[in-house]
């Protein structure tokens, strides 16, 4: 039994880091430079959020729910479970990579929890209100009319995922066997370095670009001279950060 367990946890702890890398760090990836057409002003964004809204939604929607929705689920719920089971010795060794460790779990717990309240907040608020797609308006006004708790929630958030990601690269070539000595250990903890400082900067980029951008672009597809249709918010058909 105990070999068992052994094997099952080997098999789930593959797939786990599997499953962060490729293909929700992808999407995540992808996710933050979209958004980042922000920082180019309300019609550069609206324009590719109007892009991919006029897409087929059925054909959307089935990528969203294989790649993106049950990979994410599984990465999430396996790693809250291995978060709380996870046992350390930081105490001990203060600057060794399970500092990194600790990190990646506190990361995650809270890079979880981000997502949850973004996806209400936007996708499923979106859908009880019958909006197809948040524009750059929505955005600038969700982000600069509380004081800018919303903006700092959401620079926390892009840190936390940024991150998360970056570290899970150095730990996922790790799990898979593609660095196997020291030296390639540490020389991918710098590429993770450097990956977490840029993720950052682009996610960040992103949000900056609702707030220096000035509100009045187009705001619906009508206005944009696009077919309208009644698809709700989704993350590939309205990119949100």
């Amino acid at each position: 039994m105990a070999l068992s367990i052994t094997r099952e946890n080997y098999v789930l702890h593959r797939l786990h880091s599997l499953s962060g890398v490729v293909p929700v760090g992808f999407y995540m990836l992808q996710h933050l430079t979209l958004n980042s057409f922000a920082f180019a002003g309300p019609e550069k964004f609206n324009s590719v959020v109007l892009f991919f809204d006029s897409m087929p939604k059925h054909f959307l929607l089935t990528l969203e729910i294989c790649l993106i929705w049950l990979p994410l689920l599984f990465h999430a719920v396996y790693g809250t479970f291995i978060a709380f089971r996870a046992q350390t010795n930081v105490n001990a060794f203060p600057f060794s990579q399970n500092k990194m460790f600790v990190l990646q779990r506190v990361s995650g717990i809270f890079a979880f929890l981000f997502l949850i309240v973004h996806v209400i907040t936007t996708t499923i608020n979106a859908k009880i209100n019958g909006v197809n797609v948040i524009l750059f308006d929505a955005w600038h006004e969700k982000l600069t009319s509380t004081g800018y708790v919303w903006l700092i929630f959401y620079v926390l958030g892009v840190v936390a995922c940024s991150y998360h990601l970056s570290y899970g690269i150095w730990n996922f070539c790790i799990r898979w066997g593609i660095t196997i000595s020291e030296q390639a250990q540490m020389r991918v903890q710098k590429f993770s370095a450097g990956m977490f400082v840029v993720v950052s900067l682009i996610g960040i980029v992103a949000l900056l670009g609702f707030l220096r951008g000035t509100p009045g672009a187009p705001s619906t597809a009508e206005e944009s001279g696009q077919p309208t249709n009644t698809s709700i918010v989704l993350p590939f058909s309205a990119p949100t950060v």
